[in-house]
């Protein structure tokens, strides 16, 4: 947990000293939706919990590496539940590196978009990832490379008061950058071919199962993300894939419109391995599925998120 201890800065005016006490504010944890949190899907207790999210693993900028989020993709959003003050009286600026941008805001809880937002107060602090994108070429066969950031990058957010004075922070290292296609517009038939065209065209890659799960499949067997889940399904954890990180990702999607949408939908996303059989992940519970090869009519089902760099 992050915890600033209370201290006295003192504002002169003329003769006169008004001391202002800063209060302690404590980041509990960073919250992305918890559908698929709980029973199976549970990570490790000292990091997930199932009503609040990702403990806070470290307030060490050496060691931010250790704390959600690992993964991104444009316009996904969690929120840091935090006590010991007010957050409407906390002022944060955005945070950007390599065409990436973190942008942190006080929301109302009535208000806010997500219908998953936490209840607990009535006004919470909402984190939203922006970042290369490449919806306006999701049609195009043969689209135009777009920004591919340069990763790890090190994202440190500071929430001050009215008065400037550093009262709460948050970091974590962005690995991996995220570029759905598709999204949820009226299904279109696209084969794996074309999808890992589209992804070597916009200057990205097509993921391997570690890089969007950890789940773990038998007959044909593959383990995704270590530490890896006991079953075929995500255990809610920390740099083990795309999709154990951030959870259903259509969740964090609207229906009206495109604006302020992550574009996700539950579906099957194609990886790049092969043994005998080609493997793609369903997005919202990370299980592994396999494919016959050579492809068959069922192959037009899947869909694709390119990765700007494979995992390790």
């Amino acid at each position: 947990m992050l915890l600033l201890s209370s201290l006295w800065n003192e504002v002169r005016t003329g003769n006169r000293s008004d001391a202002i006490i800063i209060p302690s504010a404590v980041i509990h944890y960073a919250r992305p939706n918890l559908f698929f949190s709980e029973g199976r899907y549970a990570g490790p207790a000292d990091i997930w919990s199932p009503k609040k999210g990702f403990l806070v693993q470290s307030t060490n900028p050496e060691s931010y590496n250790l704390n959600f989020p690992t993964t991104g993709a444009h316009n996904l959003r969690f929120y840091l539940i935090i006590t010991g003050i007010d957050v409407r009286d906390l002022k944060w600026k955005p945070v950007t590196h390599e065409g990436i941008t973190a942008t942190v805001t006080s929301v109302a809880t009535n208000s806010a978009s997500d219908y998953w937002t936490p209840t607990e107060d009535r006004f919470v602090t909402r984190v939203e990832l922006t970042g290369p994108d490449a919806i306006n070429q999701w049609d195009n066969p043969h689209p135009n490379p777009i920004a591919k950031p340069k990763l790890p990058q090190t994202f440190e957010l500071v929430g001050r008061d009215r008065y400037g004075i550093e009262v709460v922070k948050y970091g974590f290292v962005l690995k991996q950058w995220f570029v759905v296609r598709d999204g949820h517009l009226p299904f279109r038939t696209r084969t794996y071919s074309d999808h890992l065209a589209w992804c070597n065209n916009i200057g990205y890659q097509m993921p391997r199962v570690r890089d969007l799960t950890n789940a773990t499949k038998f007959g044909p067997s593959i383990v995704g993300a270590n530490p890896s889940s006991p079953g075929n399904h995500y255990t809610r954890h920390i740099d083990v894939g795309f999709f154990s990180e951030w959870g259903d990702l259509y969740d964090y999607d609207c229906i009206d419109s495109f604006s302020g949408c992550s574009r996700f939908f539950p579906s099957f996303y194609w990886t790049s391995e092969v043994r005998g059989r080609r493997f793609s992940v369903f997005s919202s519970d990370g299980r592994i599925f396999d494919w016959t090869l050579p492809p068959t009519s069922r192959e037009m089902e899947g869909r694709v998120t390119c990765v700007s760099n494979l995992k390790p």
